[in-house]
């Protein structure tokens, strides 16, 4: 049943993420995309495992629309998605050239080969250094840096990085893969030096703890977080959405408590342009199955 649900999540986000690639194009509001793809996924039966990324250019990720965006799509534009069905996740995510020229082609092309590449090193006994360093190797073959600082991930129910993590480099680790882990493989491919630094706040949102607050609304905000994600990112927007832009005081509130972290966007340090590709696997008895990836 658990692995139904599992199938089910990355059924939806291969088709969620394969419906934001087809209706993306420059000058479109980012916030339109957000809010169409969202609605295609719940109208699937499911709910997001954190808000739609759409990172453009040098910022890798962690950057998502606001309640009144007026950002709209264009250069190198990253689409990253989760789905969740009853906190089964998927993650998955696509590059998309948008500029006129076409000039990050070959960018997009090296983080989706190194993800093609590590996908097939997935099985059981793997080590996560073996899978780093075909990644590293497929980038570099292209003449640009895998981003270190950033990795694939474990998947467990409501967890979306759940333990173990799968390098973007040979880092070393001899850890090894088991039969039946849920696991996220996630290169990111630059022209720049390959390491991302915190830029301006991202509007996503995770719970961290429960504190007091003298706020009434934001013990409603709280409450309502912990019913409805259940541990997973949120987006401030679809706060706003639910009790109204007051609530953007709640949430500071909770975050200056330390109920809520605020996760900052993901800027290449160089502030050159980042392509990323990411897939979720199962990892069986011969090898992996694909659960979600661009269809």
């Amino acid at each position: 049943m658990e692995l139904e649900k599992w199938k089910e999540a990355g059924k939806i986000g291969s088709e969620a993420l394969a419906y934001a690639k087809s209706i993306v194009k420059p000058g479109m509001k980012l916030l339109e995309l957000a809010e169409k793809v969202e609605e295609f996924v719940i109208n699937k039966g499911a709910k997001f495992a954190f808000p739609i990324n759409l990172s453009i250019d040098a910022v890798a990720a962690h950057s998502s629309p606001s309640y009144n965006d007026e950002e709209t799509a264009h250069g190198l534009l990253k689409i990253d998605v989760g789905v969740s069905k009853d906190g089964f996740i998927s993650d998955l995510a696509c590059s998309v050239d948008l500029t006129e020229d076409k000039q990050h082609g070959k960018l997009i092309e090296a983080s989706q080969k190194a993800l093609d590449e590590a996908i097939k090193l997935i099985k059981p006994g793997q080590e996560l250094r073996t899978i780093g360093k075909k990644i590293q190797e497929t980038i570099s073959s292209y003449g640009f840096a895998p981003i270190i600082n950033l990795s694939g991930h474990e998947l467990k129910q409501y967890k979306l990085h759940a333990g173990l993590t799968i390098p973007n480099h040979d880092n070393g680790s001899t850890t090894t893969l088991r039969e039946g882990m849920i696991i996220a493989i996630e290169p990111f491919a630059t022209s720049g030096s390959g390491i991302v630094q915190d830029g301006r706040p991202s509007g996503i949102y995770k719970f961290e703890a429960e504190h007091k607050t003298r706020d009434m609304l934001a013990r409603d905000v709280l409450k309502y977080v912990l019913e409805e994600h259940r541990g997973l990112p949120f987006s401030g927007r679809w706060i706003v959405k639910k009790f109204g832009v007051r609530s953007l005081f709640s949430l500071r509130a909770l975050e200056q408590a330390n109920s809520l972290h605020h996760f900052k966007q993901l800027v290449e340090k160089t502030k050159a342009p980042v392509s990323q590709a990411e897939a979720t696997v199962l990892v069986t008895s011969e090898g992996c199955e694909v659960l979600a990836k661009l269809l």
